[in-house]
């Protein structure tokens, strides 16, 4: 397949540009930080973004969503990439609603999918229990009780995990930390008895949570998916989210090469433009190749996971390790060319490599994703 947008998703990508640019610069990120908003997003714009459909992009249209891929999902994360938007956009409409569309049973999917589509419900996937992204380390237990489950543990890093309405809760209902058997995904109402979240906001300005679970009862029908068989579901729903991380750093890297090369050719030095510098030359059409093989490596992930997300985690997670390294040579090279004004806060610049760092943790950083490459290999 080729690696260029058709028609209809170059139309959707320039809607999805206009919106973004227009409404949310990275200004925007700076005001909510500086202004320490309490919801961390603008929910003015989450609901510009629901009338667009953006919102129910992934949401199968028989529950009000438009029906479209992952790659169309790809293009409005780069957009978003490209100004640093903060947005439930990938915790709820990406993550959250390829879960229950994947693993939902019928009531779920009624329940739960329409609200996601017209942006008054915000869910979120609580997976991560440490500093690392280790998804088989669940120790989070979920014991049998009654006609249900109790809860207990508590999960770190939980995205958006403060404003959301429905948390999916990877828990260990048999075995112990590492085993791949004994998962199970629950669906966790956040004001239930025994639940206690506390927002802790990122080094790059965006939002997640702490959630601790005391004995926290759920029922049978919160399950999603089937007890103890919950690592495949899991495995689909986190490659769909590297997919759609490794295009949030794609359009973050885009953006910093063209403010770096903008930068390359205005800025003057020894009475000479700095862009004339050879070295600079040298390094700057590196890093835009470095881009390019990356782009071509995310789309391919995109559309591998529509073709069939059971097939897809080599190439997601090829996508997922060159985007990393590639955002974070980007905005590396965007600080050193800037000089000593891109280390300060009032250039937009620092924005970027924060939110490079963080996107590279998210979902397994590089290290990660060539260990589970060399794995499944048989290195």
């Amino acid at each position: 397949m080729a690696l260029v947008l058709t028609e209809e998703q170059s139309m959707l990508r320039d809607s999805a540009r206009g919106l973004i640019s227009d409404k949310a610069p990275v200004s925007h990120l700076r005001h909510l930080r500086d202004s320490k908003d309490p919801t961390g997003f603008s929910k003015e714009l989450w609901h510009s973004f629901a009338e667009m459909g953006f919102a129910g992009l992934l949401v199968p249209e028989e529950f009000g969503g438009s029906g479209l891929g992952f790659m169309e999902a790809g293009i409005v994360m780069k957009e978003i990439g490209r100004t640093l938007m903060p947005s439930p956009f990938l915790a709820t409409s990406v993550v959250a609603a390829s879960a229950l569309s994947r693993g939902g049973n019928a009531a779920q999917k009624s329940e739960y999918l329409p609200k996601i589509s017209n942006g008054s419900l915000l869910a979120t996937l609580a997976i991560d229990e440490g500093a690392k992204h280790r998804p088989l380390q669940t120790s989070l237990q979920a014991v049998r009780a009654g006609n249900g489950f109790k809860l207990s543990g508590a999960k770190a890093l939980v995205v958006d995990g403060h404003v959301a309405d429905l948390l999916i809760v990877a828990a260990r209902s048999v075995g112990s930390a590492g085993e791949r058997e004994g998962l199970t995904l629950f669906l966790v109402n956040p004001k239930a008895k025994g639940v206690a979240i506390e927002r802790t906001i990122m080094v790059d300005a965006h939002n997640a949570a702490r959630i601790e679970f005391a004995n926290v009862e759920v029922n049978a029908d919160s399950v999603l998916g089937e007890v103890d068989q919950g690592a495949a579901l899991l495995d689909g729903v986190l490659d769909i989210g590297r997919g759609a991380v490794a295009a949030e750093m794609v359009g973050l890297s885009d953006e910093v090469f063209g403010r770096t090369v903008e930068y390359l050719k205005n800025r003057k030095q020894f009475g000479k433009l700095i862009g004339e510098f050879q070295a600079l030359q040298h390094r700057a059409a590196e890093l835009y190749v470095d881009i390019e093989i990356t782009r071509a490596a995310t789309m391919k992930a995109l559309q591998v996971l529509d073709a069939d997300v059971a097939k897809a985690a080599a190439a997601v997670a090829v996508a997922k390790a060159r985007a990393g390294t590639t955002a974070t040579r980007a905005v590396q090279e965007g600080v050193q060319m800037h000089g000593g004004m891109g280390m300060t806060d009032q250039f937009d610049i620092g924005f970027f490599m924060k939110r490079a760092r963080v996107c590279e943790e998210l979902f397994g950083d590089a290290n990660y994703h060539t260990e589970q490459l060399a794995r499944a290999r048989g290195y």
